[in-house]
């Protein structure tokens, strides 16, 4: 049996007729950037966050970005995040005039390590993103103390973690705002790039809004150089038919990763849950010392595998210049080699977990 490592044509076929509904809208109104779809899923996302303001844009990485740069951090600043994520993270630093700094990560969960981050802090520091990798959130508790003890803004880099959960808040609410990533991977994923920022924030929310439309608060006047970022309608009205479904969708990765646990060998090692919290199970992660024969062996069998991610952050040839080496972050590297994301999506039958598990033979 082939199993694929995530399948987006299963998940198509249960909502085909309301997706070409929607898509249909758009098509007869012809409002292919932003409007109306765009302005529901808006509201309608704000609302499942638990937030009062969203605003869509075109990727997470511009959901960063624009973030950081509503809050006036900018050229010198330090932000401070996690080497263990997509590059992403640390690009939408970069792509503002800031500088990202690193911390590594916790063995266990794979999350920023909190113990690491005062250390990190200096004078030019001015926020922290924790990274709510695999869809599990940081610890957010512990890292809003120290940014609150050194006047730090905390965001959340929430692109993975779309319905998580932390001590009952949901992911998106939990810091000074949070980026979300729609590429059609994710759990809220869609046809296309997309992203949105959340926050309670109506003036950051303003300022995001002229921000991601060339500066413009108004057509034809540009109060500040802003950029190209808006959401297409068409992923507008996609996202708001996918919405309602989500945490349905993430109960059933729940119950994959639940009956992963049970079937695995007992000697491979998966990543830990973190205290407090519920994860969205966007990926499902296991440990192995022998990861690559592993994978190999699992392609023969025609099982698709993932590895998120194989090179940290400071080992990028982009960021040959900050003079990060190797050995400066030992368990981003340590993961770095041993991790495997195993097939996971809310159409995974019990028949194709089994068949995964029957072929991890360590």
């Amino acid at each position: 049996m082939s199993v694929p490592f995530l399948d987006l044509q299963a998940q198509y076929q249960s909502i085909k007729p309301a997706v070409t509904a929607a898509m249909q809208e758009v098509l007869d109104t012809s409002t292919y950037v932003l409007g109306p779809s765009v302005e529901r899923f808006e509201k309608n996302f704000a609302r499942s966050c638990g937030t009062e303001e969203c605003i869509a844009l075109n990727s997470g990485t511009a959901a960063l970005a624009l973030l950081l740069q509503a809050h006036g951090i900018g050229q010198g600043d330090e932000v401070i995040t996690v080497a263990n994520t997509f590059f992403a993270t640390a690009e939408a630093i970069s792509e503002i005039g800031a500088l990202p700094v690193l911390v590594d990560c916790e063995e266990a969960t794979a999350l920023i390590d909190p113990d690491k981050l005062e250390a990190a802090i200096t004078a030019r520091t001015k926020a922290i993103i924790p990274v709510h990798l695999y869809g599990q959130p940081a610890d957010m508790d512990r890292i809003s103390a120290i940014a609150r003890a050194h006047n730090l803004l905390v965001f959340e880099d929430a692109c993975q973690a779309h319905g998580a959960l932390y001590k009952g808040k949901r992911a998106g609410s939990l810091g000074g705002g949070a980026a979300f990533s729609f590429y059609p991977g994710k759990n809220l994923g869609a046809y296309g790039e997309g992203g949105a920022v959340t926050t309670n924030d109506a003036a950051i929310a303003k300022k995001i809004r002229i921000l991601r439309d060339h500066g413009s608060p108004t057509k034809y006047h540009h109060d500040v150089v802003g950029w190209n970022e808006r959401m297409d309608g068409l992923q507008g009205a996609v996202l708001d038919v996918k919405l309602p479904k989500l945490d349905t969708w993430n109960e059933s990765r729940r119950a994959h990763a639940a009956r992963y646990r049970e079937l695995l060998p007992k000697n491979i090692q998966t990543i830990a849950d973190s205290p407090g919290s519920t994860s969205a199970m966007h990926l499902f992660v296991i440990r192995s010392p022998n990861r690559d024969a592993l994978q190999e062996r699992l392609q023969s069998r025609g099982i698709q595998t993932g590895i998120h991610y194989p090179v940290p952050i400071h080992l990028q040839p982009a960021y040959r210049d900050r003079g990060w080496k190797q050995g400066d972050f030992p368990v981003a590297e340590m993961l770095a080699k041993e991790i495997l994301s195993l097939p996971m999506f809310p159409e995974l039958t019990d028949a194709q977990i089994k068949e995964v598990c029957e072929a991890i033979v360590i």
